[in-house]
């Protein structure tokens, strides 16, 4: 790492500082953070084995949910230990290269969460509105194929984020990270360069990802309701709202915390720094900790599977 008109140029190690401004109370900080994560690994994890296990949840809904417990699970994982470590040891460096893999994986496990957020979105719609054609839509190819596009379409439109910061720039004015984990943008304005591409690209991403899901997601919701209100029966049309309630609870905290982090990040100039951060850590923890207990709660099928696995047999 050479020091060069007051820039770094190709700086091989990164400091991250954890919650820039609460740095003398991080220990606590970390205590919830801690819990948490251990909480989401449990639930995560408890709920991959139960659908794994059970053949009665081997269906379209539940495989699903499966993939998507996988991918919160790999959410914290990537994230939470070095956080934990920055708060109670104090260490802080971390090697660019590894940096950026700590951002390729996040940024990819976010866009896998929303892609798989959009085919359980579809998954319902089809489920309420062509409920005989579910089965002859869903087909094994079919759920393999989607979760299959859902990986490599989070893979290839971040691996750019990363390899336009090692191929593009060279020069960084400091090589402190104002933040618990390597998030995009806070990588990206350390640079000393013009970083124009950058910046857009991760819009890009943003917009192409998020943008798209979410336009999709809304209309499946839009027509389930359309054909939910068309119901005669008050009984079938709250057995199908109680069918999405909680896709719909899942839906709205994952995009609600990502749309207000992303343009506090880059319109909050006077929120402080603390404030952004703890918000950007929040929005990547909480979904793998509440999307267990929400499904849990709200699926029967699940709930009776846990009641079983921890009641005695006698």
């Amino acid at each position: 790492m050479a020091l060069t008109n007051d820039t770094f140029f190709k700086p091989s190690l990164f400091t991250l500082v954890g919650v820039p401004g609460l740095e003398s109370v991080q220990h606590w900080i970390g205590i919830p953070f801690f819990i948490s994560f251990i909480l989401a690994v449990i639930g995560n994890g408890l709920l991959i084995t139960i659908i794994h296990t059970e053949r009665s949840l081997h269906e379209p809904m539940y495989i699903f949910l499966a993939v998507l417990a996988a991918t919160d699970l790999g959410l914290t994982l990537c994230i939470t230990p070095k956080m934990l470590v920055i708060f109670w040891l104090h260490s802080r460096e971390i090697q660019f290269d590894c940096c950026l893999i700590q951002m390729y994986f996040t940024h990819t496990f976010q866009c896998m969460e929303s892609g798989i957020l959009l085919t359980m979105a579809f998954d319902r719609y089809v489920a309420i509105c062509e409920p005989l054609r579910h089965s002859a839509i869903f087909t094994k190819k079919v759920l393999i194929s989607i979760i299959t596009v859902v990986t490599i379409r989070a893979s290839l439109i971040i691996i750019m984020c990363p390899l336009l910061i090692k191929l593009r720039l060279k020069h960084f004015r400091t090589t402190v990270i104002s933040h618990s984990y390597c998030e995009h943008m806070a990588v990206v304005k350390l640079a000393a360069e013009n970083v124009r591409i950058n910046k857009a690209y991760g819009l890009f991403v943003a917009f192409s990802v998020l943008g798209f899901d979410v336009i999709f997601i809304f209309l499946s919701y839009a027509f389930i309701f359309q054909a939910v209100f068309k119901l005669s029966q008050k009984e079938a049309q709250l057995k199908a709202f109680n069918t999405c309630t909680a896709h719909i609870f899942v839906f709205l905290q994952f995009y609600i915390l990502t749309c207000f982090t992303s343009f506090i990040h880059r319109f909050g100039f006077n929120v402080a720094p603390y404030v952004h951060i703890l918000l950007s850590n929040l929005y990547l923890l909480v979904p793998p900790l509440l999307n267990p207990i929400v499904y849990g709660v709200k699926t029967k099928q699940i709930r009776e599977t846990v009641i079983k696995m921890f009641t005695p047999k006698n």
